[in-house]
């Protein structure tokens, strides 16, 4: 057996239960478990030629007989899962999921060839507050330019409803997003306003293709209905929208959008839980164009960043997600909050 692979899925196991989805995590463990004991798990994994944890396999697979539930192509696993037994038991969940992996090899290694992507829509309630602060600095209109942006279910941002405990943003939307907010909030009176938006991914997926929204909807985690019913409201504001999201390589689309930003308003760049996919090579690439783009001027330039800070700078050890900016024309840094990868909570500073 490989090194490190029960390894990667004993991590994701745990990160599952620590972000609210315990049948995930047993799920895995049962993956695991089958794959120790040479079951059909490890036949259909065995020639897996990159790296498991930065490839998610564990999360590919959970995905693919999520996906065989959300079509019916498995109704005896369908009627285990959650969403038809809020009481479900991995002893009743694993040996349907077994079968249906014995019996579909070629469909699950199929399935699996796709990276996870999730598009997680509550994000944009942290991302809400670096929009906020930039419009109360500026006073202009924004044009905004979205990287990784998958199938740009976050392009629309402005358009939802954010609520919280102690703040509010925007009116009545199809799309409610919430979280556990602590600290000062966000300054909701500021003139916000989005002229132009744009957004591109080296991969992009159509949630107008049911094949795509399905393998979209599928990495969500099965006892998260929540998280599931807000996908589905902001796939069908994005397609009401009308979005669009250009396949590119997100250096070379930066440079060429960044040369022709308008004047008139503040350009912002931003991205949520991207930057940890490309190789350092390609971050260079984009922290590069971005810094070089600011420094020629003569418009406002503001990079926006929801992301773990191991990558964007801090330590490497470091857990934490948080929220920065980087501004031009002087390259400021500003910290502006703290939270985790599915944004269950934010802290901002005082």
């Amino acid at each position: 057996m490989r090194e490190g692979l029960l390894d990667h899925f004993a991590q994701q196991a745990g990160f599952c239960e620590l972000y609210g989805s315990p049948f995930t995590a047993r799920l895995i463990e049962a993956l695991a478990a089958d794959i120790a004991a040479g079951g059909p798990t490890a036949g259909l994994i065995g020639d897996w030629s990159g790296s498991f944890r930065a490839d998610a396999l564990s999360l590919r697979l959970t995905g693919a007989l999520h996906a065989a539930v959300l079509t019916g192509r498995a109704p005896a696993l369908a009627a285990a899962y959650p969403a038809a037994r809020a009481d479900w038991t991995m002893a009743e969940v694993w040996p349907l999921a077994r079968d249906f992996i014995a019996a579909n090899p070629a469909w699950m290694a199929q399935f699996i060839q796709s990276a996870p992507q999730t598009n997680e829509t509550r994000r944009t309630i942290a991302l809400l507050a670096g929009f906020l602060e930039i419009a109360k600095a500026h006073g202009a209109p924004m044009d905004i330019l979205e990287i990784g942006a998958s199938a740009g279910l976050n392009l629309h941002w402005d358009r939802f409803a954010y609520r919280t405990a102690s703040w509010a943003w925007g009116g009545e939307s199809t799309v409610r997003v919430d979280t556990d907010w602590s600290g000062p909030s966000p300054p909701v009176d500021a003139d916000l306003r989005v002229r132009h938006r744009a957004a591109c991914d080296l991969n992009p997926l159509d949630v107008r293709d049911p094949a795509q929204r399905l393998q979209l909807r599928a990495y969500i985690w099965p006892d998260q209905p929540e998280r599931l019913a807000r996908f589905d409201a902001a796939a069908d504001m994005a397609i009401a929208a009308g979005v669009q999201v250009e396949r590119a390589d997100a250096a070379a689309w930066l440079e060429a959008k960044l040369a022709a930003r308008a004047a008139d308003a503040v350009t912002v760049v931003y991205h949520s839980v991207f930057y940890q996919y490309p190789p350092p090579e390609t971050r260079q690439r984009i922290a590069d164009v971005i810094a070089a783009a600011g420094a020629a001027g003569p418009a406002p330039l503001v990079w926006l960043r929801l992301e773990p800070e191991a990558v964007i700078g801090g330590p490497r050890d470091s857990l934490r997600f948080v929220v920065d900016t980087v501004s031009w024309p002087w390259g400021a840094h500003r910290l502006l909050a703290e939270t985790d990868g599915h944004v269950r909570w934010v802290k901002m500073p005082a």
